[in-house]
């Protein structure tokens, strides 16, 4: 399309490109020539791994040979665990610099050179040693944590190399300034720790000392690789996701030394290093429900991702949602909500769905007339409500049905009303916030043609394939395995056409995009280690239980609170694993239904991210559109705050979660939507078509809580005092009292 003068101004035609495209961070390595070759081999052949394993698809099946050193599938649930963890560590070692890189990278000292080589000769002899007690038992040797020989070796020829190298790279490695384009001998270093790490568990877990992890029996080997796995992870995570979750799960990981000093209900049995690390490092923490999911579901979602980013059908949803949306008044931000609910469903974060579309409509945004505060608070609030959107819904969706056994496509199904009423409700508050300002849509020219979108509406083929197969009894992990092989066939209808290169380009991607939720859900798996070996989840529990005797509701409210804390300064997926170990159990034995508990700590582990004072989500759309971080938090709160208010809605209404026969399940979205609908105006002070008086959005918002609470009198109620108010309104025309935009001022 050519450009057009209208108005003596150019307009451009608005075309999404780009949405694809995975950001760099500032500590992020960028590689050329042979690095950037074996890196791309390193992170292809890492999720073709899992795409295969997941599958039960080997070289070995496919040939009927056995080739050595090739894995057969299916691979035991802990080994295959433990690879998935290690070849992340490695990967993102290699990946991201312990710092942020210097425009001039220096040459590190002769000295530290010298010290980064006898860290790395340390690895290199503590891995040789785990690969010598390989050998010793497939001889025959009886290992156990009691023999002198054996511990003797695994203290001082295993452990204390080990953990020197792994300590001392970490360390050295947050004064290493280089080039990007350069990898640290440290890092490599590292590499080595943690395949050390994993060749060790993976030896002595093929043995009978599986079952003596948390004993004294257990060989002190077990504890020590569990101490440098541990501190590989955190100093992953704080690569990767930044100190917040690092520094909570050192909060955790104190709380078990220091647990039985302290009074009430943090008070904790006694319990040793060598305990507690040999037992961390197993399916009851590291290794359990969060790496079980991310090993499985996220992982081969991401997969799916990284297809659909490579056939650019990230960019055609932007665009569609232009094309939908733009005309109407205030049309680039609610091109922010379509294009947020239809990217979350394939991006995993929050903050990372607001980078993904927020560097195009935030800026369109500000354009029409929307303050920088509030064009980020949007978007925020917009890519926040993608974690809760079927059918994918971020991660943390996943480690729910992992966690209560309740069938993913039952949880997909209950999501659907909630997510309805948390877009719902943005849409409103967006339309208001347009409607006070005065505003108007986008011109024509300026978005793509609806009609030629339309004629590629066949994008849409992998998530229908996707949300039928699930409906169909299909597993998981086989609709998503036939929802990525069908991407990759619909781009052969588009320019883009996925070709082997473009496949090796997307298990690339998945690969990269992998690393930060994979050490994120390893973390968390650090916290509900602590969580479940220490026993404060029960007694947390105990203290809801203490609250309901008082009031339900008081109790309800604490445990949001708890779940919004935990949650603050973390990804999704990290949240609502700490939320559900710590709370969700608590209101299962308030007697509230499993599916109900969980969800209600699911959405204020995800309302997390834009809740203040530290939010994610916000925060990342601050540095896009430049307003105060803390400022576009408020704002962002604002527009979200229906997601505040519908887990209480569904914790008196069970319908709301498609809990119910069909009457009562339509009744209750109908009279819900309404609800949300009188909150927004109440909130935002505009209704029937004016801006209203303090006691009649007060009244507003009154009428909206008796919808909201999912009775019929209280449906009756709130419809009879909605219809006073309109009456009031049109007839009277109060005097609107002097009112404060949140749009504010720059």
């Amino acid at each position: 399309m050519s450009d057009t003068t209208l108005d003596d101004e150019v307009v451009k035609p608005i075309r999404a490109e780009g949405v694809d495209e995975e950001p760099v961070e500032s500590n992020r390595r960028l590689f050329q020539g042979k690095l950037g070759v074996f890196m791309a081999a390193y992170a292809g052949i890492y999720a073709l791994f899992h795409m295969l394993a997941l599958n039960g698809v080997s070289i070995s099946n496919l040939t009927g040979v056995n080739i050595p050193f090739l894995p057969n599938f299916p691979m035991e649930t802990w080994n295959f665990r433990i690879i998935h963890v290690a070849g992340a560590l490695g990967l993102g070692f290699l990946l991201f610099s312990g710092r942020n890189f210097a425009d001039d990278g220096q040459k590190p000292a002769p000295m530290f050179n010298i010290a980064a080589i006898g860290l790395g000769l340390l690895a290199l002899f503590s891995f040789g040693t785990a690969l010598s007690f390989a050998v010793e038992i497939s001889n025959g040797a009886m290992w156990n944590g009691i023999d002198p020989t054996i511990k003797f070796n695994e203290i001082w020829l295993y452990g204390v190399p080990l953990l020197v190298a792994t300590i001392g790279a970490i360390v050295l490695s947050w004064f290493d300034s280089r080039q990007r384009g350069s990898i640290s001998g440290l890092d490599v270093t590292l590499l080595i720790c943690g395949v050390s790490v994993a060749a060790y568990l993976i030896i002595i877990f093929s043995t009978q000392m599986r079952n003596s992890t948390g004993t004294p029996f257990a060989p002190i080997g077990m504890s020590i690789a569990a101490v440098a796995g541990t501190a590989l992870i955190l100093e992953m995570t704080r690569r990767v996701a930044g100190l917040a979750l690092v520094i909570i799960s050192a909060i955790f990981l104190a709380y078990v030394f220091i647990g039985q000093y302290l009074p009430g209900v943090l008070n904790s049995p006694a319990i040793s290093w060598q305990r507690f690390f040999s037992q961390v490092y197993t399916d009851a923490g590291i290794l359990g429900p969060t790496t079980a999911v991310s090993s499985t579901y996220i992982i081969l979602f991401i997969i799916f991702a990284g297809f659909l980013q490579a056939s650019k059908v990230g960019d055609y949803f932007v665009n569609f949602a232009f094309a939908a949306a733009g005309r109407s008044r205030g049309g680039p931000a609610k091109v922010a909500i379509f294009a947020s609910g239809l990217m979350g469903m394939i991006n995993g974060t929050s903050a990372g769905n607001v980078v993904a579309t927020g560097s195009l409509t935030i800026p369109l945004m500000k354009r029409v007339g929307y303050s920088s505060k509030v064009a980020g608070a949007v978007e925020a609030a917009a890519s926040t409500g993608g974690q809760i959107m079927p059918p994918i819904m971020g991660a943390g969706a996943f480690i729910m049905a992992e966690v209560t056994g309740i069938a993913y496509q039952d949880i997909a199904i209950a999501a659907i009303i909630p997510a309805i009423l948390y877009y719902v409700s943005i849409y409103f508050m967006v339309d208001f916030e347009a409607a006070k300002l005065g505003m108007k849509g986008m011109k024509k020219e300026e978005l793509p043609i609806f009609g030629e979108l339309i004629k590629q509406i066949y994008l849409f083929i992998p998530i229908i394939i996707l949300i039928v197969a699930l409906f169909m009894g299909y597993s998981v992990i086989r609709a998503g395995t036939l929802a990525t092989a069908a991407a990759a066939m619909v781009s052969w209808l588009t320019p883009y056409r996925m070709g082997i290169k473009s496949i090796a380009k997307a298990f690339e991607l998945s690969g990269l995009m992998s690393i930060q939720i994979i050490a994120v859900c390893a973390c968390a798996g650090i916290i509900v280690g602590v969580i479940s070996l220490t026993g404060v989840g029960a007694r947390f529990s105990n203290l809801l239980l203490g609250l309901a005797e008082t009031s339900q509701l008081l109790a309800m409210f604490f445990a949001m609170c708890i779940a919004i804390v935990l949650g603050m300064g973390m990804p999704t997926t990290a949240a609502y694993a700490v939320a559900a170990s710590v709370v969700a159990p608590g209101l299962v034995q308030l007697g509230i239904p499993l599916l109900t508990a969980h969800f209600f700590v699911f959405y204020f582990a995800v309302v997390s991210a834009i809740t203040p004072p530290v939010a994610l989500a916000s925060y990342a759309a601050a540095g896009i559109s430049g307003a105060n971080p803390m400022e576009t938090s408020v704002a962002s709160f604002k527009f979200g705050i229906s997601a505040f208010i519908v887990p209480f809605m569904f914790f008196y209404n069970g319908a709301i979660l498609m809990d119910g026969t069909w009457p009562e399940i339509i009744r209750a979205a109908i009279t819900a939507i309404f609800g949300v609908f009188l909150l927004s105006a109440g909130v935002q002070g505009w209704f029937v078509g004016g801006r209203v008086a303090w006691f009649m959005r007060l009244g507003l918002i009154l009428a909206a809580l008796c919808m909201i609470a999912g009775g019929l009198i209280s449906d009756l109620v709130g419809i009879g005092a909605a219809v006073g108010l309109y009456f009031i309104q049109r007839t009277f025309k109060p005097d609107a009292d002097a009112q404060i935009s949140v749009s504010g001022s720059d």
